[in-house]
């Protein structure tokens, strides 16, 4: 297996710069997986695939306005994005501007100062701030989009899932973003539940893969969580014959680093490191909705494991052919048997 094997290639004007309106308006592309067959349908007809009893299960982490215009002492430009809290005022960053090493500070906008106190992989720094930074975002912050959105979003709020609660993610769970309140209704109308887990997504979930071999790549962790309610819910449905849909590459995820080796899920917080690769044996995720994914990207090699190399790819041509947005505010797929 080399990392070259989820190769494609995939002309910029794919690339959705804007999000679907209203959001279950976006095409969904639904791949069988035991056959292969394709069909092509709008988001909101996803429930024609669901079952009574059947669990969506859902990460409902917010995105933080995680992206910090500074300056260096000197008067300089700088930028601090945030990826991950470690104590009330020290988090890890990614920093932009250059000498900014070990006991380097900076300054925001507002005054709130901050320094640098560890260099580490990269552009990537340990930041402590004077007081938590968290009461500084609503201000301050902007939303960090993905480098391949070029358009400026008009409504910070299209880059949030309806149902996003805890703060803490640098992205969006994009698979998220095209459920609306009157869809997820009607789901539950028609006998449909919902579990939500939670990850907070970092950066690293959407780089590509730069090693040869994508098993020498070092995935970083993200913090997850399945609480006891959402546990209970996913076994009880399992138990009853249901089935369990992981919304988005972060809920499949969370939810097979709380499996059990027979597939029931335990309570769950903490890091997980999980790299899930072609030969991974799922144990939890019976079916999976999931967007468009970057070339040789870890997402691309994890919905490769549940549906096959082979397969995905096929899905994937057709899917230009056909006219699909791909990545962030693309269009969606939903994998079933």
């Amino acid at each position: 297996m080399q990392t070259s094997d989820f190769d494609y290639d995939l002309p910029e004007s794919f690339i959705a710069q804007t999000p679907a309106e209203p959001r279950d308006s976006s095409r969904l592309m639904v791949l069988h997986r035991q056959s292969g067959r394709l069909e092509h349908r709008t988001f909101a007809d996803i429930g024609e695939y669901l079952r009574p009893g059947d669990v969506l299960t859902l990460n409902q982490t917010r995105v933080i306005p995680a992206r910090l215009a500074a300056r260096k002492e000197t008067g300089g430009k700088a930028e601090i994005l945030l990826l991950r809290r470690e104590s009330d005022t020290v988090w890890e960053c990614l920093v932009g501007g250059k000498g900014l090493g070990l006991g380097k500070r900076l300054r925001l906008e507002d005054g709130l100062q901050a320094e640098v106190i560890a260099s580490l992989e990269g552009s990537r720094r340990r930041v402590r701030f004077e007081e938590p930074v968290e009461n500084h975002l609503p201000r301050d912050g902007q939303m960090p989009l993905p480098p391949y959105i070029h358009q400026k979003l008009q409504d910070p709020e299209r880059y949030q899932t309806v149902y996003a609660k805890t703060p803490g993610s640098a992205a969006a769970p994009t698979a998220g973003l095209h459920f609306t309140p009157r869809l997820m209704e009607a789901l539950r109308a028609q006998g449909v539940l919902f579990a939500e887990v939670t990850l907070h997504v970092g950066l690293d979930t959407f780089a590509p893969v730069t090693e040869a071999d994508p098993q020498e790549h070092l995935i970083h962790t993200e913090w997850c969580e399945v609480t006891p309610q959402a546990a209970q819910t996913l076994n009880a449905a399992r138990a009853a014959g249901g089935r369990i849909v992981g919304v988005g590459t972060t809920s499949v995820r969370t939810l097979e680093s709380a499996a059990q080796p027979d597939g029931r899920l335990q309570v769950f917080a903490g890091s997980t490191a999980l790299f899930i690769l072609p030969g991974y044996r799922y144990r939890a995720v019976d079916a999976v909705v999931t967007n468009f994914h970057l070339p040789k990207s870890t997402l691309l090699m994890m919905m490769s494991a549940f549906a096959g190399r082979e397969t995905m790819l096929n899905a994937y041509e057709t899917a230009k052919r056909e006219g699909y947005r791909f990545f962030s505010f693309g269009d969606a797929m939903l994998i079933v048997e």
